[in-house]
């Protein structure tokens, strides 16, 4: 089992997004664009694991405590080497600390935080490997990928609010990956 935790979107914003891809997605034939259902906010991926970890990790996560959270998309952008185009995140303090107590949670469950600083985004697309290539790190790769970023231009996003997040399977396949939905966490202030 390949698990993660993150932060589903709101509708709106799931609109908005959906109307930029739509737009952006005719000129860019060297990128796979997911799904609307597959965007989230990654708040911690937790990698390959045995299906015995599950309950662990929901009671931990079960305890998480944290005020709604409000969430708000920046830039559009780029993991040229990576080969992702995306929609970034603004760190707030809420989202911030939201995330180190997911990891304090999951750390409970034998869970380690990857090393890299958190930069929430939300993946639109991965760049397809051409024959003979990995996909990655490809000069005409990074240059589709800026192009997109400079055509789809300033784009604002509504804000919205997280009530809660969920613990999510990934299952990869030919098309993508596609996420299940294992358990979900609302939000609630009481104190531990």
């Amino acid at each position: 089992m390949r698990l993660f935790v993150g932060i589903p979107l709101g509708s709106e914003t799931t609109g908005e997004l959906s109307a930029l891809v739509s737009r952006l997605r005719s000129g860019s034939g060297g990128m796979r664009w997911s799904s609307p259902d597959s965007w989230h906010i990654t708040l911690q991926f937790l990698g390959n694991t045995t299906p015995d970890r599950i309950p662990c990790l929901t009671a931990r996560l079960g305890e998480v405590r944290s005020a709604p959270v409000p969430i708000q998309l920046g830039k559009l952008g780029s993991f040229e080497r990576a080969g992702v185009f995306f929609a970034d995140v603004a760190v707030s303090t809420g989202l911030a600390e939201l995330q180190e107590r997911v990891i304090a949670a999951t750390a409970r469950c034998g869970f380690v935080a990857e090393a890299r600083p958190f930069h929430p985004h939300i993946t639109l697309a991965r760049k397809t490997a051409a024959k003979g290539t990995s996909g990655r790190g490809d000069k005409a790769g990074s240059r589709e990928q800026r192009d997109l970023v400079a055509t789809a231009g300033t784009c604002r996003f509504s804000h919205f609010t997280a009530c809660e997040f969920l613990l999510y399977e990934s299952h990869l396949g030919a098309q993508g990956s596609r996420y299940e939905v294992l358990a979900r966490f609302a939000f609630s202030e009481r104190p531990h």
